[in-house]
């Protein structure tokens, strides 16, 4: 598949934590449409978050994530625990963590950044506007920032 990134870009992992299945396929599809050469994972809650994070079960072996976009209100254990979870842990803490969430709640807001996650973002209610999402995290977090372990594209 053509990523429209140069051929010697590593690919990155991307890990989503949504318990919307439709959120999470709209999303697959538009990295897709997008050619972001991203390498799209998806775990249902913050449990399988931290799961995957270090490894265990079903998730061991598989890539760190040079991103985590991470959605609030989901069961067993919410966004908001998981976040203080993986910013109080020195081995996770410098993964970049996005929340998109339909949350509107100042108090949302201010208790995420409060726990250290790098950007806020309502989630889209178009396809269009997820695409315009996708593209601009794809062009900052994975072609212009610096992230633990690659080289920014551009």
């Amino acid at each position: 598949m053509e990523t429209g990134l140069p051929k010697d870009t590593k690919l990155f992992t991307v890990l989503m934590a949504d318990d919307d299945e439709d959120d999470r396929l709209l999303t697959r599809d538009a990295f897709q449409e997008c050619e972001a050469g991203v390498d799209l994972r998806f775990v249902e809650d913050g449990e399988e978050l931290l799961e995957y994070l270090r490894g265990h079960g079903p998730w061991a072996g598989c890539p760190r994530p040079s991103l985590i976009l991470l959605d609030l209100n989901m069961p067993r254990k919410d966004g908001r625990e998981a976040l203080a979870e993986i910013k109080a842990n020195p081995s996770l803490r410098r993964i970049p963590v996005v929340v998109v969430s339909t949350s509107k709640a100042e108090e949302d807001v201010l208790r995420s950044y409060d726990l250290g996650v790098s950007s806020f973002i309502s989630k889209p209610v178009t396809y269009e506007s997820l695409l315009e999402m996708v593209r601009t995290l794809s062009h900052y977090w994975l072609r212009t920032v610096r992230l633990p372990g690659h080289t920014p594209t551009e």
